[in-house]
């Protein structure tokens, strides 16, 4: 039997029961927001922007800022904790193509919290109102609220934050299945999302431990929610948007992609990383993902650890072909590296990793 799939709406935009891509620093670039829209996602919220001026036109932000032949709605995280400061943020995302603005408060990481932004926010629920009414009176696109289940054990106040999230204008409300305390250890609970469900108006979508289809389906049936949201689990497995929406709609799991298939897709993810960063910086930075891809495939310990000393396009994807196909690679030498990148001449070095 599959699932009836529901209407929800954020603004304007219309969706059957949403997958979206979770905003993850160093993760959700431009290149990885593509492939994901292109095997199935719905919509794909990029890395958090600060609400810091003085951060927008440094190279790392102008990057995270490009949404170059995007799918719209094109979504941008903002993250900050002046009620004044996240206004212009939004205006700012919003003039430079952003379709709907999305704001932190779920974020558990330590140099996030410890200026008291991201999920840090929750533990100040008047702060919470100042910052939703400012950023939602300060754009005319719709504006969504990212949090968790509440600071901690002790203290879960989702139900309390998405009072003040409809109140404010806020259009769709995702939570996050744990407590800022939690970090990504234990398992998400799903309690406290359905509570939230019964006790607002506004669309819900269900985040965290969402690793496969039938999860997904069992989230869905458990909560009620109107979406889910896939964050860890779409790295090194973009198909899992597919899978789901498959899963949902025939109750039967679709093939998985075979190693031909994964070459193909993995090989055009980094000529994209590539022409995005440039090819020095686009080869680092594509190695947490080809760690990704291949954490699956036997031997993928050996091969991530010869992989991560390659510093050229050519010699990357020739020992990605090799692997996937199991073909027998050797380790390029010190002097094979340096005279191959030196033949293709010097390349600018990210600043986000």
């Amino acid at each position: 039997m599959s699932l009836i799939l529901s209407k929800m709406n954020i603004g304007p935009y219309s969706f059957d029961t949403p997958l979206i891509l979770a905003p993850m620093a160093g993760v959700t670039d431009h290149p990885f927001r593509k492939l994901c829209t292109q095997l199935g996602a719905d919509l794909c919220i990029g890395e958090m922007v600060s609400a810091q001026q003085h951060l927008w036109h440094s190279r790392k932000t102008r990057l995270r800022l490009n949404h170059t032949d995007e799918q719209t709605p094109c979504s941008v995280q903002i993250v900050g904790t002046d009620p004044l400061q996240m206004a212009a943020a939004a205006r700012f995302n919003a003039n430079h193509g952003a379709h709907i603005i999305d704001i932190n408060m779920g974020c558990p990481a330590k140099k996030v919290c410890h200026v008291q932004a991201g999920s840090a926010l929750m533990k100040n629920e008047l702060l919470v109102a100042r910052i939703l009414e400012a950023v939602v009176n300060a754009v005319t696109v719709p504006v969504t609220l990212k949090i968790r289940t509440g600071w901690d054990k002790t203290s879960k106040n989702a139900v309390n934050i998405a009072h003040i999230a409809e109140n404010s204008g806020v259009q769709s409300l995702t939570i996050h299945g744990r407590t800022r305390g939690c970090g990504f250890s234990g398992e998400a609970e799903y309690d406290t999302i359905a509570t939230v469900k019964t006790r607002t108006r506004l669309p819900v979508i269900a985040n965290g431990d969402i690793n496969n289809a039938e999860k997904a389906r069992q989230v869905l049936d458990y909560t009620d929610a109107d979406g889910l949201m896939i964050g860890r689990a779409a790295q090194g497995n973009p198909w899992i948007f597919q899978q789901i929406r498959h899963f949902l709609q025939y109750s039967t799991p679709l093939t998985p992609p075979s190693n031909d298939k994964i070459i193909l897709v993995l090989l055009e993810h980094l000529k994209n990383l590539y022409n995005f960063y440039g090819e020095i910086a686009g080869v680092r930075i594509a190695r947490k993902h080809i760690a990704w891809y291949c954490k699956n495939q036997m031997n993928a310990e050996v091969f991530r650890q010869q992989i991560n000393t390659i510093e050229d396009a050519e010699t990357q994807q020739q020992l990605i072909s090799d692997f996937f196909a199991q073909k027998p690679f050797t380790q390029p030498s010190l002097y094979e590296i340096r005279h191959k990148t030196n033949q293709k001449g010097s390349y600018p070095v990210s600043s986000q990793h």
